[in-house]
């Protein structure tokens, strides 16, 4: 075994980057502000997507890379929380999407006969969907067969988490706590509400994105409820569901989906997306113990589909 590994931050991006170098034979801890299930990852809708996320040059082979290990997993879905769901993206056409879109098998173009709500175009993919509570739950559970483990611990610098720890890296994926962290001004909250209702039959997701708006449409079917949302509204640390943002989430999904109108609310959601103006941060530097420090942060609204792409090209910058 080589020398000690610490990761920082336990949502998706620290455990899967955790599990990659654990299991290329490092021994890895993470430190966590939160449990998993407190962390903004498990508020994620979970749906496999490019979006809100840059550099567009770098993120189409991190999403395929993940979309590789997502597809595999899929055929453990009560293990891992990985499904293959089918659905559609209204409005959305693949000549604006990356060269990413033509390796997504089976992702065509669709007209209003084959989507819900009378929208006009639109694309049908048949991609994971990832029940995040699950997932970070099994993330952990695989890390700490390699080795690794889990500490609700928070770092007070990077410096301190060297010295205390005693680690010869340190990988940082504290997503939005990253804007005090290391500092970087550049990081900054893009806030998404959800509603969590019960499912009244609908087993295909539905997305309609307006990038010039703060609000979305959305629903998502997941194992005994549906998510319903969106708001990407940046700049916005307000953590509480704010109950006219719900109102009209629940009116704007049940304009697709007539039945969602009446289904039973389950729960509210808010997540901080861990936005960075200039994208994914990956590189290194070190710190003044000398330990190697390995930066991995600044997803936005796509830390799950780019995971174990990102967590791959940080393990390659760790060596």
């Amino acid at each position: 075994m080589s020398d000690d590994v610490l990761v920082l931050g336990g949502g998706v991006i620290g455990l899967t980057t955790a599990v990659v170098l654990a299991e290329s034979g490092r021994r890895v801890r993470v430190w966590s502000r939160e449990p998993a299930d407190a962390t903004t990852s498990a508020v994620a809708g979970g749906l496999w997507w490019p979006y809100r996320i840059e550099p567009e040059t770098l993120v189409g082979d991190w999403a395929l890379a993940s979309l590789r290990v997502y597809e595999a997993l899929a055929a453990r879905p009560q293990e891992t929380g990985v499904r293959r769901v089918p659905g559609v993206h209204a409005g959305t056409r693949i000549a604006g999407l990356g060269p990413w879109a033509a390796q997504v098998a089976g992702l065509c173009e669709v007209g209003p006969s084959e989507l819900p709500g009378g929208s006009g175009s639109g694309l049908w993919a048949r991609i994971p969907v990832i029940d995040m509570p699950v997932h970070l739950a099994w993330l952990t559970g695989r890390l700490e067969a390699a080795g690794g483990r889990v500490e609700v611990r928070e770092a007070g610098s990077l410096p301190q988490a060297e010295a205390q720890s005693g680690a010869t890296v340190v990988v940082n994926c504290t997503g939005l706590g990253a804007g005090k962290l290391v500092p970087d001004a550049s990081v900054r909250p893009v806030r998404g509400q959800l509603v969590v209702v019960e499912n009244p039959g609908i087993e295909e997701w539905f997305t309609s994105v307006d990038h010039a708006s703060s609000t979305t449409t959305y629903f998502i079917p997941q194992p005994g409820r549906l998510l319903l949302g969106g708001t990407a509204e940046e700049d916005d640390w307000d953590t509480a569901p704010r109950k006219e943002t719900a109102d009209a989430i629940v009116e704007r999904c049940a304009r697709i989906r007539p039945e969602i109108a009446g289904a039973r609310v389950l729960t509210h959601r808010v997540g901080l997306r861990p936005a960075r103006d200039a994208g994914v941060r990956i590189d290194s530097g070190r710190l003044p113990g000398g330990a190697l420090l390995v930066h991995n942060y600044g997803h936005g609204g796509a830390g799950v589909t780019v995971a174990w792409g990102c967590a791959a090209a940080a393990a390659a910058v760790v060596g």
